[in-house]
């Protein structure tokens, strides 16, 4: 039994090559609290800016249950889609969005779909959490935007959330408010969901090896890393590096060793690499000006380190994710709750 008579509707707004795992992990808590109560205190709707199939990342096609113009009765509606997508009418789509905005339906962005919020303009002056892998994109693209690595971010009617996990905590936080924490516990052991996160919560990142994310690694080599990665436009010495940590060059190149696997140099050069990759795969920069935002003169040393790491030049690397977006299999699935 709800806490409350009215029952809460959430649209989902999608676009193409939108992260379906996102999707799901948004709707099958509520719908799984809908189940263990026996009332539905939630629906859900996927909308689309057409009445067309959509194609999901997993190259699984969905039905929209309605367009974003005929949006009628939401408390939120969450834009997903990946980093390059973009309003197929964006006058009348935005328009839409800002008219929601005003009504008092909140907003939010899930993975890549903080992207067309903020090109829509409606992320200003709000913090937005941004998924790790598409951070050097944003931040290229909306350098006047408060880009934050937690989970999530909540508040003046805007939700930015950074992957499929966090939407799930987001939904078992919203389950919580409305149906109490009995019901919220038992949705997440349903799941088998381990930990409940919340806004404050930062961005587990990949380390260099298969068995450590970079939360588990020495703390002075975990600040030496952060360093690499609020530094990629204006590359520290190495020297400098050990001095922020505190320890003599020796010591740090051991230490950094023994909890990566790699030498310090070899490691800043990954860090840039990856960044670099984010904008040769979810922007239009030109390799100039990538080359400049990860800390080369020219594109020459780029491209050859690019390759090194990848096995492809940043050209081809573009190309090949463009055709890959391009594909998708026809399985409809009507989405509406």
């Amino acid at each position: 039994m709800t806490k409350s008579e009215h029952v809460r509707h959430f649209g989902f707004l999608v676009f193409p090559g939108f992260p379906m795992a996102c999707l799901t992990s948004a709707i099958e808590p509520l719908r799984a609290a809908n189940e263990i109560t026996g009332a539905r205190g939630f629906r859900w709707t996927v909308l689309a800016e057409e009445r067309a199939p959509v194609t999901s990342s997993a190259e699984v096609m969905f039905e929209p249950g309605a367009t974003l113009s005929e949006a009628r009765g939401l408390d939120a509606l969450f834009l997903l889609s990946g980093p390059t997508a973009h309003f197929a009418h964006p006058r009348a789509s935005i328009a839409a969005l800002r008219l929601l905005a005003r009504q008092g339906v909140r907003l939010g962005g899930v993975s890549g779909g903080v992207f067309p919020l903020a090109r829509a303009g409606l992320l200003a002056d709000v913090p937005v959490a941004v998924h790790w892998c598409y951070d050097a994109a944003f931040r290229a693209e909306f350098p006047d935007l408060d880009a934050r690595s937690e989970v999530m971010r909540i508040g003046r009617g805007r939700v930015t959330v950074a992957g499929a996990t966090a939407v799930f905590d987001l939904m078992l936080s919203l389950i919580e408010e409305d149906m109490g924490p009995e019901v919220m516990t038992e949705v997440a052991c349903w799941f088998q969901h381990p930990v409940v996160r919340g806004p404050d919560v930062i961005q587990r990142q990949p380390g260099w090896r298969a068995d450590r994310t970079q939360d588990t690694l020495p703390v002075a080599i975990a600040r030496a890393i952060g360093a690499m990665g609020t530094h990629v436009a204006d590359p520290l010495t190495i020297a400098d590096l050990a001095d922020r940590v505190g320890l003599s060059a020796r010591q740090f190149d051991r230490t950094f060793r023994a909890a990566t696997g790699q030498a310090p140099l070899r490691y800043y050069r990954m860090v840039r690499m990856k960044k670099a990759r984010q904008l040769v795969q979810f922007s239009d920069a030109p390799l100039s000006e990538v080359a400049e935002a990860v800390g080369y003169a020219t594109t020459g040393p780029l491209a050859r380190h690019y390759a090194a790491e990848f096995g492809l030049s940043p050209q081809e690397d573009r190309a090949a994710r463009n055709l890959f977006r391009e594909g998708g299999t026809r399985v409809r699935h009507r989405a509406e709750g």
